[in-house]
Order: structure tokens, then sequence, then C-alpha cells
């Protein structure tokens, strides 16, 4: 796809060896590899996004799985306001000879302006047998009901979008920065 999402201003390769756990915080736009190289490697991988004003967030994330016995459970979250525009791109590969191999890769976006543009692809590439792996992508607006009722709790309009915004992006409310 030839698009303004294509831009990438970071390139990261990370090594997760046998019987090592990494937690990966994805907080800057561009492209990851992660290989999980030896038995029992698992990676924990999580990012949370917020484009504005016309501000362009292109993340692609590469999972290699490089050995059996390995996991790893990804959630990319996303918010777009205004004319921003946010892509998740990501994929699990699973090679040759890897049995028991679990990966799950998530991929959310709340859209927050009708000018606002997001895109979402997740893939698998699975070349082994006996393995557990799965992806899920969404891309919602908040729905007038949710705002409605903290509406008729007290709460004004911008107040209870960034509520919503902060308990999506799993941040303490107030501190969104929104």
């Amino acid at each position: 796809m030839t698009s303004t999402f294509e831009q990438h201003l970071f390139e990261q390769r990370i090594q997760v060896p046998a019987h090592k756990t990494e937690q990966i915080v994805i907080s800057l736009p561009g492209k990851y590899h992660i290989e999980l190289t030896g038995p029992g490697a698992r990676a924990e991988i999580v990012g949370q996004f917020m484009v504005k004003d016309r501000e362009v967030c292109n993340i692609e994330i590469y999972i290699f799985h490089k050995s059996g016995h390995t996991s790893a459970q990804t959630t990319l979250k996303g918010v777009a306001y205004d004319f921003g525009q946010l892509r998740f791109f990501g994929r699990i590969v699973i090679e040759p000879g890897c049995p028991d191999t679990q990966s799950f890769l998530e991929e959310r976006i709340l859209l927050l302006s009708d000018h606002a543009k997001a895109e979402a692809v997740p893939e698998l590439e699975i070349l082994s047998d006996d393995v557990k792996c799965s992806h899920a992508a969404s891309m919602s607006r908040i729905p007038e009901e949710h705002l409605f009722y903290l509406q008729s709790r007290g709460l004004q309009r911008k107040v209870a979008e960034d509520a919503i915004v902060a308990g999506f992006l799993n941040f303490p409310a107030g501190d969104e920065d929104v």
C-alpha cells in the first residue's frame, strides 16, 4: 500500500533467548523484529499510541518463532483524533520445526474523528504443526450510549470521552495527556 502511512523513523531488532521472558514496550513509530530463538523464550509485547492533528504513526511488528516451545502475546492499542493517521501491521511467523508454539496478536484502534484514518493488518504465517496462533483486530468509535451514560452521571462530554480513552489505553484517569 502506498499512502502517507509509509514512514519509518525507527527500526529495532530484539532477540529473546531460551528460557527468558522479555517484556517489550513499543513506544515509537517504526519497524520491530522480535525473534524467539530458543525453547522457553517468551515475549510480552505492548504498544499504546495516540495521533492528533495531522500526525502519522506507522507501526510494523514481525514476531519470528525460530524454536519450538516459545510464546508471544502482542497487544497494540491506538487512538486517532482530528486528521491523525494510525497504521498497525503485525505478522507472526512460526518457522518449520517449531512445535508447541503459542502466539497471539491483538490490534485495537479507537477513532475519535470523522477525518481520522486507521488501518489494522494482522497476519499469520504458520509453517509448523502443533501450534496455537491467532490474531484479532478492531476499529471503532466510542458508542454514543457510553458517552450518554457518563454525561447522565454529571460528566461533561470531553471529560467522559477522556475517561473512556484512558480506560481503553489502560492509563490512570487524567494521565492520558489528550
